[in-house]
């Protein structure tokens, strides 16, 4: 499975974007496809997550509301709608997919990456 993220840019407060990650080749259908951040000198952390096969949807919960995930198993693709975004948001976004057997917030969880799309959000 290789991933493509894009919609990445430069937003002011308070706007919105949305986020494109894109598979080439089938996703198998226990897999989990979710998305991470990283900010400077930060971690990479777990923004959401979305089962393929199903519909259950995973939220860390500071984010719920102002984030929604969501797939087009058609289009093979993940997308992140992000609204009323802060520069606390700013952060390289990345894709992720894989086969979940402890929690879906761990990065080793996952197997597939794509290459991360920059967010700026300025105030």
């Amino acid at each position: 499975v290789q991933l493509q993220a894009s919609g990445g840019g430069l937003v002011q407060a308070g706007g919105s974007l949305r986020l494109s990650c894109a598979a080439s080749g089938p996703i198998p259908r226990n897999y989990v496809m979710a998305w991470f951040r990283q900010a400077p000198g930060k971690e990479r952390e777990f923004v959401e997550g979305i089962s393929w096969s199903g519909g259950t949807t995973y939220y860390p919960g500071s984010e719920k509301g102002r984030f929604i995930i969501s797939k087009d198993k058609v289009k093979n693709t993940v997308y992140l709608q992000m609204n009323n975004l802060n520069p606390e948001d700013t952060a390289v976004y990345y894709c992720a997919a894989g086969d979940i057997h402890g929690t879906v917030v761990r990065t080793t969880e996952y197997a597939y990456w794509g290459q991360g799309t920059q967010v700026t959000v300025s105030s």
